[in-house]
């Protein structure tokens, strides 16, 4: 393994270093999961979530915006956890926000009110911005050139992987009651443990040491743009069919078990996770070819759901679906962090997170009012989105055509 040199500021001068490795690569992978948490762990128990809350004026909007809400938080607040981030240091607002997650994470478990948990949900939100955009960061400092590339494309495999635990726990923990499964949200104190043992404060000289060819860059905001806005469009794409798996096989196919729905959860995640893999075998072609491809999946596949009669079918088109999601999210980002200097990798890693959280609510929303247009139909607006990604594969292969996406190049070249 391709080892990276960073500053120990914990250190007794400033010529003390620390290497960072697998146990740092690991340690820094693991706050990703409490992203996936806000959303996923929940989603078994939503049906039940609906039935709690039913008396609540709104409530079909409401609860599900609840499960959400964390996501549109991170969308709209990124770009500021970025500031921070630059501002007071990675690790150290890292830790505070994984500690204050843990408390308003596991708060409904004694909570009734629902305009109040939904309150704590805005908390868990503003703290998962913190959370993904100083973790990916880190990345960014401690790793270099593929190192780095290969750690970026692990947090979305790993993601994906924590989805599939997550879910089966979710599901579990729904046979106790909805209010069972924010117990999760706890285990990032432990992550804490491990981050305050075996993590360190990067410092700008050591991490333009290992590029010293490089110079500081202004913000690339041309750069960022169309990038940001493909993250909206592929985080709509992306979490659609995770946000309404449970609502498809309950409405198509009449399955209501917590359980049930769990499994079929956890086979979305591992599948985003299978096809994460996929993505490092396509690392060597253009990122327009990375990109049609996996929309090309997501939209065959939000096409066939709507044509699939036995649970067994919308099982094979599930991890179609998935796999085009592992496919896209690390070549997205990939791409984003490569033009991203030290002085502003706070920043712009939070634009690409705000860009891409925001499709999370967003899905929720877009699938309701087309479900309303096709008549309360969920699979007949999820071919709808299919035909749009299949648009956007067509795109994106158009644009390569012309020139209009060069290819993919290493992260250090790109830094020059």
């Amino acid at each position: 393994m391709h080892n990276s040199t960073i500053d120990d500021t914990r250190g007794s001068g400033p010529g003390k270093h620390q290497m960072a490795g697998t146990l740092q690569g690991i340690l820094l992978l693991l706050p990703i999961t409490m992203a996936v948490m806000g959303l996923i762990v929940l989603v078994p128990v939503l049906p039940q979530m609906m039935v709690e809350f039913r008396e609540v004026a709104g409530f079909e909007y409401l609860v599900p915006l609840m499960l959400t809400l964390p996501a549109l938080c991170v969308a709209v607040l990124s770009p500021f956890a970025g500031l921070v981030v630059d501002k007071l240091g990675r690790r150290r607002t890292l830790i505070w926000a994984l500690i204050v997650y843990a408390i308003f994470g596991m708060a409904p478990m004694i909570l009734s009110d629902l305009k109040i948990i939904i309150a704590t949900r805005v908390v868990v939100g503003a703290m998962e911005a913190v959370i993904v955009t100083a973790s990916t960061t880190l990345i960014g400092d401690y790793f270099d050139g593929k190192t780095r590339e290969k750690w970026l494309a692990n947090q979305t495999a790993f993601a994906s992987l924590s989805s599939v635990v997550l879910s089966l726990l979710g599901g579990l923990l729904g046979n106790f009651g909805w209010r069972a499964p924010f117990a999760a949200y706890g285990v990032s104190l432990l992550y804490v443990v491990g981050l305050l043992l075996w993590t360190w404060e990067p410092q700008k000289s050591a991490v333009l040491g290992r590029t010293s060819a490089c110079p500081a860059k202004a913000f690339p905001w041309i750069a960022s743009l169309p990038v940001a806005l493909i993250a909206i469009f592929g985080g709509i794409m992306f979490f659609t069919m995770q946000i309404q798996v449970s609502n498809v096989l309950a409405d198509s196919y009449g399955i209501r078990s917590a359980s049930d729905l769990g499994l079929f959860a956890a086979i979305a995640g591992f599948s985003v996770a299978l096809g994460t893999v996929i993505y490092r075998l396509l690392g060597r072609l253009r990122f327009a070819i990375q990109i049609a491809i996996a929309f090309g999946l997501l939209g065959i596949s939000y096409v066939m759901i709507n044509h699939a009669p036995q649970t067994h079918e919308f099982t094979f088109w599930l991890i179609a679906n998935q796999l085009g999601a592992g496919i896209l999210l690390p070549a997205l980002v990939v791409f984003a962090m490569a033009q991203l200097p030290f002085e502003r990798r706070g920043r712009g890693t939070g634009i690409f997170m705000m860009g891409w959280w925001l499709g999370q609510p967003l899905s929720t929303q877009i699938a309701a009012v087309l479900k309303g247009w096709q008549g309360g139909n969920l699979t007949l607006a999820l071919q709808t989105l299919g035909i749009v990604c299949l648009v956007a594969s067509f795109v994106a292969l158009l644009s390569m055509l012309r020139g209009r996406i060069n290819p993919a190049v290493s992260l250090d070249r790109s830094l020059h």
